[in-house]
């Protein structure tokens, strides 16, 4: 045998031990959208260290289909356009199987586009507002009537409330919210002119005049009430404001839907006290699953770390992933899409989650009252809720419903029997 082939057929022997070493380290991953700086960093950055944490269990456990998982991380940094642009680039140069993140609607209707042009796989763990469903997102947060009906109904029913301040951040999630909030209003007999509506940017710092006017609602002597969908770091300055202005939760009791452990750790949470949040988890719920859950936590991430309800869902949204993985038997989005559909999964406060055709989950609904550490003490819990995409509440909405598996459509009109295409409206 000549020098020359001898030479070549060594370094095809080398070429094809080094493509199955490749292969052999070959993994699965997962990209993880969320901000990492800018005004969102203050709720998003543990829902990056959350995700690490799943992966490094599930490697710890053997990884998936064999492999380990990979996270590629990527800081959109709460600018919306570049959360588009980051969801482009983990799937068109990292080749990442699944993306875990965003945190505000606006964000989430940036990715849409994308993710559904290259079909893409998004679990998007935060509570919204409703009015969308996507085949190419499962949304593992609450829906509106997973969050912000029953919160509202806790005002009427058990606290007595006239009066409504409805005050939010300036975009998609609180302003469709609000939509939903002052019809279901109008519906239970409140008069539109006692429905005060507000809206500020994102890091609004100046609530002097906001909370005067709110004030200024129960002047009649009416009970008012306010229910919050300000996001970011905004709501320091807004509690800060209404501690200034000597307004305790007995007077104007505020139930704020983005406001949790992570929002309050850290801060003198002493003026706080009494006012509330409405989510689906709080990391005083007293079961074994959450116990281990938090105590998991704080080993990966610091004994001052807190838990949320943001994390509960990407808890319960990646299992529900890996399990649909495994059932497939391959990482392909549109097999584990349909076999995502009816996966099930414990959750953290009891009972178990499961993903319903629309692509959202089943959930409790939990009513926290703030306490000077920061915790929440849970005093309303119901059973858990089928999340709803369509509100009943807005007109257009009441005869539209989601089903992916028999419909093949996330907008269907029950009326006119046919699928409506979906528009983003970011």
């Amino acid at each position: 045998m000549s020098k020359f082939l001898k030479t070549m057929l060594g370094a095809a022997a080398g070429s094809l031990l080094l493509s199955t070493a490749a292969f052999a380290q070959d993994t699965i991953k997962v990209g993880v959208l969320h901000s990492l700086s800018g005004t969102m960093a203050i709720s998003e950055t543990t829902l990056k260290d959350t995700m690490l944490m799943l992966i490094d269990e599930q490697n710890a456990k053997g990884g998936v289909l064999g492999k380990q998982l990979e996270a590629v991380v990527v800081d959109p940094a709460s600018d919306w356009p570049l959360f588009a642009e980051k969801a482009r680039e983990l799937m068109t140069v990292s080749n990442v199987d699944v993306m875990f993140g965003c945190w505000t609607s606006v964000s989430r209707k940036s990715v849409l586009p994308v993710i559904e042009e290259l079909n893409g796989l998004l679990f998007y763990p935060v509570q919204y507002e409703g009015e969308e469903s996507s085949k190419n997102v499962f949304y593992t947060g609450a829906a509106p009537n997973q969050q912000a009906i029953p919160a509202t109904d806790y005002f009427l029913d058990e606290l007595g409330v006239e009066k409504f301040a409805l005050l939010g951040t300036d975009y998609v999630y609180p302003r469709t919210t609000n939509n939903i909030l002052e019809s279901y209003l109008e519906s239970k007999g409140i008069a539109k002119e006692d429905i005060f509506v507000n809206y500020t940017p994102f890091g609004h710092s100046d609530w002097s005049k906001i909370v005067s006017d709110v004030v200024a609602l129960g002047a009649d002597g009416k009970k008012v009430g306010v229910i919050s969908t300000i996001n970011g770091d905004a709501n320091i300055g807004f509690y800060k404001e209404l501690a200034a202005q000597g307004i305790s939760a007995d007077d104007i009791p505020v139930v704020a839907f983005s406001v949790g452990e992570e929002e309050l750790s850290g801060l003198d949470t002493s003026n706080l006290v009494g006012h509330l949040a409405a989510w689906n988890y709080f990391q005083s719920a007293d079961t074994p699953e959450n116990a281990a859950f938090v105590e998991q936590w704080k080993a990966y991430a610091g004994a001052d770390r807190v838990t949320n309800d943001p994390m509960e869902a990407h808890y319960i949204g990646f299992n529900m992933w890996v399990q649909a993985v495994e059932a497939s038997g391959t990482t392909d989005v549109d097999t584990v899409i349909d076999a995502m559909v009816g996966q099930t999964f414990p959750n953290l406060t009891g009972g178990t989650a499961e993903m319903l055709p629309n692509h959202h989950l089943t959930k409790p609904v939990l009513i926290g009252e703030i306490l000077e550490d920061g915790q929440f003490d849970i005093i309303s819990e119901t059973d858990p809720v089928p999340g709803d995409a369509w509100t009943d509440f807005l007109p257009e909405s009441a005869k539209l419903k989601s089903d992916w598996p028999g419909l093949g459509c996330g907008m269907y009109n029950t009326e006119t029997e046919s699928c409506v295409q979906l528009q983003s409206n970011y």
